[in-house]
């Protein structure tokens, strides 16, 4: 059985830093010992929603880290403490320009759950990067609301249901927008919490694009085994971060 990733004490950063005047606007940057492979950024899940921060997410920060990937944990105003669309795109999109400026190198953008939507979202934005690495992704937010995921945690977000703003779902939704980023989505074949259909739709819907994303799918992994650094899924994640800082 895999252990709870979430229920681990967190692991110490080496600093934090703000890129906004909010409390939730800041990251923690997890500095590399010895030779520098480059540079991330890691946008943390929790269905968008204040009650979760990037505490759990510190775990896989420190193991890019060791590998030579100097990684900055991005936290974000969310559902609940000012966030809601569009603030939290908002605040992902300046705090990864600010992380890339203080590690000094273009990143590559990893993001888990909600985070991945987060992640996956910024690609279409204008932003120098190495690419996203989508884990677990909520890739496809009218998906997410017709399966009631987390109670309805997209409707929260987004203040509205597809019925009532569609207009809202099509800007928020990365699968309703091209982008030019190498995009890696990875998703567990027995993830419950976000199921690995998502990011299916995800790939249908952006096969037209000239960088066409891909769909890593690992059977046997579920939801938060994408960010264990003890899970088996692990070296897979770490290969296609290293894969796109080649």
């Amino acid at each position: 059985m895999s252990r709870d990733i979430t229920a681990l004490p967190p692991l110490p950063a080496d600093r934090r830093v703000a890129y906004g005047a909010d409390p939730d606007q800041f990251f923690d940057v997890f500095e590399v010992q010895g030779s520098r492979r480059g540079a991330a950024v890691m946008v943390h899940g929790g269905f968008w929603r204040a009650r979760y921060d990037l505490a759990h997410a510190s775990h896989l920060c420190a193991a890019v880290a060791r590998q030579g990937i100097a990684t900055a944990s991005l936290e974000y105003r969310r559902v609940g403490n000012g966030g809601g669309w569009p603030a939290t795109l908002e605040d992902v999109i300046a705090g990864t320009r600010a992380a890339a400026a203080h590690l000094g190198s273009v990143p590559v953008v990893l993001g888990h759950s909600a985070g991945g939507h987060l992640a996956l979202r910024v690609a279409s934005e204008p932003l120098e990067i190495r690419g996203v690495v989508a884990l677990a992704p909520v890739a496809d937010l009218r998906f997410c609301y017709d399966l009631h995921l987390s109670h309805d945690a997209v409707a929260e977000f987004l203040g509205a249901t597809p019925a009532e703003r569609p207009d809202l779902y099509d800007a928020a939704c990365p699968s309703r927008h091209a982008s030019s980023a190498v995009r890696i989505l990875l998703h567990g074949a027995d993830d419950i919490v976000v199921p690995i259909a998502l990011s299916r739709a995800y790939l249908g819907a952006r096969s037209g694009d000239a960088a066409r994303p891909q769909l890593v799918e690992l059977p046997g992994a579920g939801h938060f085994d994408l960010i264990d650094p003890e899970s088996p899924a692990w070296p897979v994640v770490l290969e296609n971060v290293l894969r796109l800082l080649a």
